[in-house]
């Protein structure tokens, strides 16, 4: 308890009193203590009412005590690096400062959909090229089913984002409308839709590099790892922090892509717009069919991934958080749709062939403004836009994975928040998921691609249906044009996801393994969204079975008082080993101390010094002739437990701590297996004395 400060001269000797004794147990944060700091006579006195000061906090309410700033300060070199990277930690009470405005959130929550742009024409060319040149006039079609796909999917999710303000993502509708597995499906198509926009669009970044540096092919996985580093760290600085990070990227490359769409188109109506045949290109001779149509279509619709991303993100607009949240949706739609439908006329009608070491925009890019500074400023806007629309999925799984752990089917570390108010350990595993991918695939952007389509349109289909099962249910204004509106969505997104899955099965052309007849393909979705269905309800069902057990009786009375019994275990008789007796003997006055020995005269020498050191508490010496040390004391704690009849079994273990790390092999760890064992076992509480070697010697030289 503190006292204060001495009183001054001539005041009275008095001691402080502390004026809850004697009265009902308080916080120690409340305890006052009164000092009688003058008295010139009797009954003339002044006193000074002191209340506990605790260094670091500031005082809120009664018993409520805040943490400061300062102690967040660094206290080592790893809290000094960790500053660097992520920056100072924001007080949660300045959240909605973190707040997103319409600029910064298009770049934020649309990257991942602008930006698909420069990988999806590529691809679904490369699918039709598997049937001749003349194939590639379907990529106008295409693009104009895509855009009227889009139209249709942004006009239900602007519904869902005005009934679902607080964030209307697939898998809230899903679960609040369709159920619990429907709601799972959802979630799990969502996590593998966005861990795969990491990885397809870092990959594609990649790409996009080589064509313009050649000499990096070889180092295509190690790139890709080193940019989802990069853009996870910058994740963890906050969303607000992320979005004035990325906006300038974003809004360049959309400066690119017009200007090279509208010079490109310029050209083309001219006739000047010539684009060189690759030197090496992969072109079939299969003949057209629907099938293969199909498949173009699926692939070519993975540009409307990313578009669920501003309704499941609405928390992080400024307010009114719906109408901005709304606005952004259809500005992105506008630019995706006018971009994507822009490069396919241009690739058309300039009949451009992809090639694995020449991409279709570095081609594009060279023949409308040859290899100067613009070319490598469009490459390069491409580059950084493909590495930051992963900021798309870093922003909504995080999200996405704390409303799993706030309804039990996640790990609730995942609902945790960091020093800058982002969802850390969400975001950090998206990085790991992301980074296993590239390193798994390659980097190859078009053995991920098969893969993405279905499980966001899985998604959308989800998503659009529990927004029909709404309507029907709650009905209210225009609920029958609503609900069409939703159904209309949740059809052609459905057809979308089957067309996927069947199409993209397995292509024997990307081999998991070179030799094998087994591709990649959609079943790898197929087989993965089960996976994490069945993982959701395993967690779902610790978490249910725990708060069960832990729940409080509905009356206080029925928790009947612990039976206690403390073990204190001593290796040698030395100060640790008199501190943690006296702690023992503090706490009750059922003790034994325990020592195991391995020969006898060890157990002589002990059982000589004893009793002037032991506090009164009796002694049991275990002989271990074999020399182990877990078995034995296990089966003497269990015995001792039976027989004692204690509910619960205290082992005080006294522990040497040395200031230097290394210093710590110097030592047994014995402890620590017996930790271990202890930790599984119920009925047991282990409670470790540590002795620092500093304060062993600070106390030695003062006495």
């Amino acid at each position: 308890m503190s006292h204060g400060g001495p009183p001054p001269n001539g005041a009275n000797d008095i001691p402080p009193v502390d004026i809850a004794a004697g009265k009902k147990r308080i916080s120690p944060t409340e305890r006052r203590t009164v000092e009688r700091v003058r008295q010139q006579r009797p009954g003339d006195a002044v006193v000074r009412v002191r209340r506990a000061r605790f260094q670091g906090f500031s005082r809120t309410a009664e018993a409520h005590l805040e943490a400061r700033a300062e102690l967040e300060k660094p206290r080592d070199l790893a809290g000094v690096l960790k500053r660097w990277l992520v920056g100072e930690p924001i007080h949660a009470a300045l959240e909605s400062h973190e707040r997103l405005t319409k600029k910064k959130a298009l770049a934020v929550f649309s990257s991942d959909a602008l930006s698909s742009v420069a990988y999806t024409p590529q691809e679904t060319l490369v699918i039709l090229l598997v049937a001749g040149t003349a194939a590639t006039w379907w990529m106008l079609p295409l693009a104009i089913g895509v855009v009227l796909l889009l139209a249709t999917v942004v006009t239900s999710y602007r519904q869902t984002i005005y009934t679902y303000p607080s964030g209307g993502g697939s898998y809230i509708v899903a679960h609040a409308n369709l159920g619990e597995i429907p709601g799972l499906v959802a979630a799990a198509a969502l996590i593998v839709g966005y861990v795969l926009t990491v990885s397809v669009s870092i990959a594609s970044a990649v790409d996009q590099m080589v064509s313009a540096a050649p000499g990096l092919v070889d180092e295509r996985v190690l790139l890709g790892v080193a940019a989802i580093a990069l853009v996870t760290v910058a994740n963890l600085r906050g969303i607000r922090e992320s979005g004035t990070i990325f906006a300038a990227p974003t809004y360049l490359f959309l400066a690119a892509m017009f200007g090279l769409i509208g010079f490109g188109l310029i050209k083309l109506a001219s006739g000047t717009l010539v684009v060189p045949p690759p030197v090496q290109a992969e072109i079939g001779h299969e003949p057209l069919s629907l099938f293969l149509i199909l498949r173009a279509f699926a692939v070519a619709s993975a540009v409307m991934t990313g578009t669920e991303a501003i309704s499941n993100g609405i928390p992080a607009f400024k307010p009114p958080e719906p109408r901005n949240a709304a606005r952004t949706l259809l500005s992105m739609a506008a630019i995706l749709g006018t971009m994507f439908l822009g490069l396919s006329i241009l690739i058309v009608g300039a009949g451009v062939i992809p090639s694995h070491e020449d991409t279709v925009i570095s081609q594009l890019t060279r023949s409308v403004f040859g290899e100067g500074l613009l070319y490598f400023v469009v490459q390069s806007s491409a580059v950084l836009i493909l590495v930051l629309a992963a900021n798309t999925a870093y922003a909504d799984f995080p999200r996405l994975a704390s409303l799993l752990a706030r309804d039990d089917y996640a790990p609730h570390q995942l609902a945790y928040r960091g020093d800058r108010l982002a969802f850390s350990n969400g975001i950090i595993l998206l990085g790991i998921l992301a980074g296993v991918l590239i390193v798994v695939f390659g980097g190859s952007t078009g053995a991920l691609l098969p893969l993405y389509a279905l499980s966001v349109f899985a998604a959308f289909t989800f998503s659009q249906a529990g927004m029909v099962k709404h309507w029907w249910r709650e009905r209210g204004p225009r609920w029958r044009f609503k609900t069409v509106v939703n159904g209309l969505g949740a059809t052609a997104t459905g057809i979308v996801a089957l067309i996927a899955a069947i199409t993209n099965l397995m292509n024997p052309d990307l081999p998991i393994i070179p030799g094998l007849p087994i591709g990649w393909g959609s079943w790898v979705v197929l087989l993965i969204i089960p996976f994490f269905i069945w993982l959701f309800r395993l967690v779902h069902t610790h978490y249910a079975e725990a708060r069960v057990l832990s729940a409080l009786p509905a009356d206080p009375s029925a928790v009947s008082p612990i039976r206690q019994h403390i073990v204190v275990l001593v290796a040698r008789l030395n100060l640790p080993a008199v501190r943690a007796l006296q702690y023992a003997a503090s706490l009750s006055a059922d003790v034994t101390a325990v020592y195991l020995a391995s020969d006898a005269d060890s157990a002589r020498e002990l059982e000589v010094h004893w009793k002037a050191w032991s506090q009164g508490i009796p002694l049991v010496v275990l002989e271990s002739p074999y020399r182990s040390l877990t078995g034995p004391l296990m089966q003497f704690l269990l015995e001792l437990k039976r027989n004692e009849n204690a509910d619960l079994v205290t082992v005080v273990l006294p522990e040497y701590v040395p200031d230097h790390w290394w210093e710590h092999v110097l030592h047994g760890q014995s402890a620590q297996f017996l930790k271990l064992a202890l930790l599984f076992t119920p009925g047991f509480v282990v409670t470790s004395i540590p002795i620092h070697e500093h304060a062993l010697a600070r106390d030695q030289s003062e006495h």
